[in-house]
Parts: C-alpha cells; structure tokens; sequence
C-alpha cells in the first residue's frame, strides 16, 4: 500500500508522496505506429468532428502562460550517512566517523515552476523548489533566464519568494478566493514537469482541506488535474484565470501522476507572501496551548452539545492564554469570528494573527459560552532569539557561526546557524539545545562562551557539546576558530 512521505531535491521513489520536484531528465515520447488509417470520406468532403464535451482552456492557457515560469536551481545537501564499522561503535572512533558524516556535502541540480504575482518580478514557488539552493535561476515564457533572489522562504507552508530584476514590467497573475471553491469545479494547472518546458493539464477539484502530514498548517487542495514532478510550485487556476493554489506534491506510488496532486490554498499563500515581500519571513501568533480533538464522549465530558471544537488540555504558565484566563477543559469553537471545528482551525486561525494583536476567543466551559480577549504572542523561540544581547557573547557566537538564546535556565537554544559556518557543516540546525559545552554544564547561553574561551586558552582546537534535539542527545565535536 503506498505510503505518504515528503521529499526534496531531485529524487523520486516508488510508494511515496512525491514532491514535485523535477530532475534535468526528460522522458522519451512514444509514437504509435500502430494506428491504423480511417477511410476517406467519398468525394473529398472534409468531415467535421464533433467537439467533445467540456471546457475549453485555449483561451484562458494562453492568457496566463506569460507569467508562469521555470526555477532551475544548484545547491547542495548533506551526504548520505556514513557506514560505521560494527567494532568501532560506542568506541571514540564513532564520533569520529559521525563528524565526518556531518561535515559531508553534495551537490544538486533541480527543476521546479513558478509564476509572477508583481511586475517588479516577484515570483512565488515552493520552498522545496529553492531550500538547499546556493543560485536560482528563472526562465521566462519568452525565453530570458534571468538569476534571482530568494526574498525569503516558509518550510511550515512551503512556500518562497523570489525577485529577478529584468529591466522592463513583467506579465502577472492575480489570486482568487480558496476559501469559495467547491469540489468539482474545474482547474487548470501549469508549471513545468519534468523539465519538458511550459505545459498546462486540467482537471477538477476532488477535495478540500486535505491533511497529508505535511506540516502543521496542512489545508491541501486535492485535484485530479495531472501534477508531475517539476510542477511544484507552479500555479493552479480557475476557470476565471486566477490562482487558487500552488502545486506542491503529489501522491504516487511509482513518482508519476496517478490523479492525486496537492495545492497550497491561496488564502493561505497570500497570507504568507505578503509577509515574505514584507520582511522576508512569515511571523505566527501563539497562545500557548496544547489542544485535543474533541469526540463525542469528550463532548459529553465537558458538557459540550456536539464533538466540535478545539479542547484545551494544557495552558503553559504566563502564555497570551493563561494571561487572558483561559482554562484546561475549555473547548474553543471560534477565534476571530472564525468557526473553529478541529484543533487545526485554531492553529491556522492564531497563525494569522500577528504577535502582539489582539483577537476575541469564544470558548465553552462548564456548559456555557464565554467570549475573552487574547493578546496573541510570539513563538517562544522568537522570543528567546531576541532576548540574548550580550555584545562580547554575540561576538563570540558569531565566530562559531552560531547565535544563541536562553531555554529558560536549561541549556541555550540555537537560534540561528550560518550557512557557511563549521557550525553548519557539523550539523547544528535552529532549535538545538547545547546542554554541555566541554566540561560545563549550560544554563544560558554565556555559559557556551565561557566553555569555549576555557577552551582555547588551554589550547584546544576543538570542543566537545552535548545536544539535544527532538528528545534524542548526542555529542558534536565541534573545530574552534582562532581568536
């Protein structure tokens, strides 16, 4: 039974859900030799077929053509994982072997597709298009290859923004409202499969608010229009030529088209590319609750009339929920005038609002429906990266190639990696927790510095830090600059 996966760069497999990300290959065109002839009608008279029934897209594909475009891409990933001998495991040698593991990079070519919401040359793609990129490049309907900017980019949607400058206005599509399709309506999607170039599939829309393990705002248009690998990123429109998705991934259990292919929603993309455009990344609102699908003998539970909404099971101290009175127990059925049925209408619904606004929350409790106002906030590792600003620690992270944060008195949180850094190459992602640094045990972040100056005024060229990410730890040796 095919299974449901996510994946990046160039590869494809069997059984998976396949992003549609292209590789430079191009697949052969059969021809049929085997079609036989019809007879001529008698006399010479040209017989007009009949046209079959259906849409014709001619005139919309031609409209929106100029503004979709191909992303080419060269960047790079960490190599595969390195065969440890049996005998060297849990031996020092091991850590050895995972260092270079770590530090072990390979290049990638890939495809992908795009269009233009701007005439300045903002162009939205997938973020799974330009993730590992070191250059993008576009090319236009028209032939120009242009390079381009990534602006700014969200893994938790998958979705980017790229600039190119081409000296004159450019073609543009515009978005619709996602939020007023209705399975069956008809769709037109573009982009660039398999590197074939511009090519446009129709279809309908099969379903609405697909949840496919994707990340945590997962609200997938299902379509069966054919989505190749090379579409992500390319646009999906109505029959009005307007943007209802971007084509993101695909189900398939050979890596080809089998009619299941997924669009972010445009309500959901506009949202987080007027913010990309804006700041170059997307801010999400948080309340600071850990929430439960409700059922009915919850509901029952609860004093709820139906097995709507979102239950609170925990509310962190000192979080936007606990200051505006929320309680453990209170279901949540709405947030902003917006009706809330699952836990994921609520995260999408607090997502959206920015840090610092305020928004009214309805919840029931005991039975009876209370209306508060919530002050949403920031994500606590935003809040973390902004709190560390220690001149000599910020130096001394810089030249780790690391920023850090405090982890409110255990361990420091990384908050921020630079690409190019040892740091990087070693394998520190945004989010670890350094817990020891050489022979120190960490509570704040000048703890790291403090360990790391002992370190080189003994004279050690590397130090040894415990990390933890995810519930699992492990030791990174990690080389130490000079100076």
């Amino acid at each position: 039974m095919p299974k449901i996966d996510r994946r990046r760069g160039t590869l494809l497999a069997s059984g998976v859900l396949a992003l549609a990300l292209a590789t430079s290959a191009l697949v052969p065109l059969s021809h049929h030799a085997e079609a036989q002839p019809t007879a001529a009608p008698s006399g010479g008279t040209a017989v007009a077929l009949p046209r079959p029934p259906g849409p014709d897209f001619a005139d919309l594909a031609a409209r929106v053509t100029p503004a979709v475009v191909r992303v080419s891409i060269v960047g790079h990933v960490q190599a595969g994982v390195v065969d440890i001998p049996p005998e060297l495991r849990g031996t020092p040698f091991e850590q050895f072997f995972r260092g270079m593991e770590r530090g072990m990079t390979r290049k990638i070519a890939g495809q992908g597709s795009g269009f233009i919401i701007d005439k300045a040359g903002y162009i939205v793609t997938n973020n799974h298009v330009v993730g590992n990129a070191d250059e993008v490049k576009v090319e236009l309907a028209d032939g120009r290859d242009l390079p381009a900017k990534v602006v700014g980019t969200d893994p938790q949607t998958d979705l980017a923004l790229l600039k190119v400058n081409a000296g004159s206005d450019l073609p543009t599509v515009t978005f619709g409202d996602s939020n007023k399709l209705r399975v069956g309506e008809w769709v037109l999607a573009m982009g660039n499969p398999f590197g074939l170039g511009g090519t446009a599939t129709e279809g309908i829309i099969s379903a609405l608010g697909r949840q496919i393990g994707a990340g945590p705002y997962d609200d997938f248009i299902q379509t069966d229009a054919a989505i190749n690998p090379g579409n992500s990123g390319g646009p999906l429109f109505n029959v009005a030529g307007e943007v209802i998705g971007v084509n993101s991934a695909i189900y398939s259990p050979s890596g080809g088209n089998v009619g299941i292919g997924f669009a972010v929603p445009s309500r959901l993309v506009q949202n987080v590319v007027e913010q990309l455009k804006a700041n170059g990344r997307v801010e999400r609102g948080w309340l600071g609750v850990s929430l439960q699908r409700m059922d009915e003998e919850l509901a029952k539970a609860v004093q709820a009339p139906n097995d709507k909404g979102a239950l609170i099971g925990e509310v962190q101290p000192n979080s936007p929920a606990a200051k505006a009175g929320l309680k453990v127990g209170d279901v949540v059925v709405g947030f902003n005038g917006r009706q809330i049925s699952s836990p994921r209408d609520l995260a999408t619904a607090v997502a959206e609002v920015k840090p610092g606004h305020e928004a009214k929350i309805t919840v029931l409790r005991d039975g009876k429906q209370i209306e508060e106002q919530v002050k949403v906030g920031q994500p606590p590792r935003r809040q973390m990266a902004a709190n560390d600003r220690s001149e000599s620690a910020e130096r001394q992270q810089a030249s780790l190639g690391i920023a850090l944060a405090p982890n409110n008195g255990h361990g420091a949180v990384v908050a921020r990696v630079r690409p190019d850094s040892v740091a990087a190459e070693r394998g520190l992602e945004e989010g670890d927790v350094i817990l020891r640094a050489g022979d120190r045990e960490v509570n704040r972040p000048r703890d790291v510095v403090e360990a790391v100056n002992a370190a080189r005024d003994a004279g050690r060229s590397v130090i040894a830090l415990q990390i933890e990410r995810d519930g699992n730890r492990a030791i990174v040796a990690l080389p130490l600059k000079s100076g």
